[in-house]
């Protein structure tokens, strides 16, 4: 059931990618044609030592063996075209589907997966598919129709020597078999391996500052040995298999050979066969152990298909995030409330337990308290990263899922501690995500109120420097800065500053809080913040403790009326002096 249930899974993701069936079934007919030419030409070429001499040359079967020829190289090659253009098709579609579909899967799939593995699938495992599609499928349709025809041709020449020729298959194949499925199982978790494999790298080689700057080294050294040694263990087992299979496959051949050499030699000498009879039979025996390779091959690959097909589907049945359902904000100047919000990441633990404030239109909220008391997730709840399991968060008198996802993030401009920055331009960085249609003046003019067309202009390439990875050729202000110019060219109505300056010098921090008041006026602001002195001037303050609100009001009512806050402000105070 499972096998069956595997074939459908194939081909129900192949019928996904609307593949070419035109050109699909032009490859599979020519295929075909070149299967025949080749049953041809051993029949043609027999004839012809048949009836050979010098004096008295057959030129109508010397002229049909060279069309039988020209026609399988031609349809041959034609076929090999026209199947890898079907496979890059497929395959493109199939990238195409799962890009597009990754993009659009919420947040909480990339905390459950880590992004080598998602990487691996998007590129090994399609490949995979490709190749099946591309060199093993017509391989076993047509060699079954020429194990078939080949069969048929010898049962015609001579039915008693295609007997003995056979009567070794059936002991092969029970050797054959058992080893044929090890060698799947070993394919299979090779292929499984390889995907944790390319995570590792993924991973370390991200973060490869960290592990400099860490000595770590060593350690992610013995790490990637293991999984390098665990490749190679199965590279071996593989090669083993591998090594049973090779001297098997050819010592059947060699006994088939002495049997239709020795047998078939006989019957030419009493005259019950002639010599163009056997050497077609050489031909043809030869042409069928091909195919048979080639089942035996696909059978292989299929294996190690169903493995990536599983891994393919896995992903796009995921659940995605609705992004262009919903209505349209239309009213942009109305409150934002949590309404006795509760969430967590899994069952057992809240990190946000009954949560509920209002943010009044034009004011600036910030949340402090202790590390791990959740204010980065109420961040993501607003950004609809996740859903909360209780409560509702509201636009207005609207809960927010009720808008369409784009026009809801299309209104938030977010600043975090990171300032995360694309390998590529200034100018592309800072157009991340704005309207096409942005004018240059409207770029400068969101550079120079961030601050950043100081820096910017004094650089060789001006807007066309390249940041490098992770913007790593600009410091810690620069990127802050290239991030509000962002966040400003986007002209959103909510912000989210997220330890915008916790990571700053403080000359760095004096000119980004300077762009980021720029980026404050007239919009309503959520502030998380470890610095006090930068959230003191805040419309009102929100006090977090592991996931509960234990104080709301302005900075001078928190100082009398909260103990832990005033004992934040204190320590703070006296760091500062």
């Amino acid at each position: 059931m499972k096998e069956q249930a595997s074939w459908k899974q194939l081909i129900q993701l192949i019928r996904m990618t609307n593949p070419p069936k035109v050109t699909l079934g032009i490859a599979m007919v020519l295929s075909v044609i070149t299967t025949f030419a080749g049953l041809a030409i051993p029949l043609l070429t027999s004839r012809l030592i048949d009836h050979f001499s010098l004096a008295d040359l057959n030129t109508t079967t010397i002229i049909w063996i060279v069309v039988a020829f020209i026609l399988q190289a031609v349809a041959g090659g034609v076929s090999v075209y026209f199947l890898a253009h079907t496979g890059q098709r497929i395959i493109s579609s199939l990238r195409e589907r799962l890009w597009n579909k990754l993009l659009i899967l919420p947040v909480s799939y990339y905390d459950q997966h880590e992004t080598g593995d998602t990487v691996s699938r998007i590129t090994n495992d399609t490949s995979i598919i490709k190749n099946l599609i591309t060199d093993h499928l017509t391989g076993f349709v047509t060699g079954l129709i020429s194990i078939i025809g080949t069969i048929g041709v010898l049962l015609f020449l001579d039915w008693r020597l295609t007997l003995v020729m056979f009567s070794i298959i059936p002991l092969s194949l029970i050797v054959v078999i058992p080893i044929g499925k090890k060698m799947v199982s070993i394919s299979r978790s090779l292929q499984n391996e390889t995907a944790k494999f390319s995570a590792t790298a993924t991973r370390v080689l991200a973060e490869i500052r960290l592990v400099k700057a860490s000595n770590a080294e060593d350690v992610e050294s013995n790490r990637g040995q293991d999984g390098i040694k665990t490749l190679y263990r199965f590279g071996i087992k593989e090669g083993i298999i591998q090594a049973i299979m090779a001297p098997m496959i050819s010592s059947m051949i060699i006994v088939v050979l002495v049997f239709v050499i020795g047998y078939g030699g006989l019957r030419v000498s009493q005259g019950e066969m002639t010599a163009g009879e056997l050497v077609a039979f050489f031909i043809y025996l030869f042409q069928i152990i091909m195919p048979i390779t080639q089942i035996g091959a696909f059978f292989t690959e299929f294996q190690k298909t169903i493995g990536a097909t599983e891994k393919v589907i896995s992903i796009l049945e995921q659940d995605e995030e609705k992004l262009s359902t919903g209505e349209l904000i239309k009213d942009k100047h109305k409150s934002l409330s949590y309404d006795s919000v509760s969430f967590g990441y899994d069952s057992t633990t809240k990190v946000i337990d009954d949560v509920s404030f209002t943010v009044n239109p034009g004011t600036v909220t910030a949340i402090v308290g202790p590390s791990g008391s959740g204010k980065t997730t109420l961040f993501a709840l607003f950004e609809q990263f996740y859903n909360p399991n209780n409560g509702v968060i509201k636009w207005g008198d609207i809960p927010i899922p009720h808008f369409s996802l784009r026009a809801w993030r299309r209104e938030i401009g977010y600043v975090s501690q990171e300032s995360p920055l694309y390998a590529g331009t200034i100018r592309e960085n800072i157009l991340y995500g704005s309207d096409t249609d942005k004018t240059e003046e409207e770029l400068k003019s969101a550079a120079q109120m961030a601050y950043a067309d100081f820096f910017i202009d004094e650089l060789p390439n001006g807007y066309e420097t390249e940041v490098g990875e992770r913007g790593i050729k600009l410091s810690g202000g620069q990127r802050q800065r290239i991030a509000i110019a962002r966040a400003l060219l986007r002209d959103p109505h909510i912000l989210m500053l997220d330890e915008a300056t916790s990571s700053l010098d403080s000359q760095s921090e004096v000119v980004v809080q300077q762009a980021l008041n720029n980026l404050m006026k007239g919009r309503s602001t959520l502030v998380i913040a470890h610095r006090l002195s930068t959230v003191v001037n805040a419309d009102q303050i929100v006090f977090l403790e592991k996931g509960k609100i234990t104080g709301v009001g302005t900075h001078e009512e928190l100082l009398r009326n909260h103990e832990l806050y005033r004992e934040f402000a204190i320590q703070q105070l006296q760091t500062q002096q």
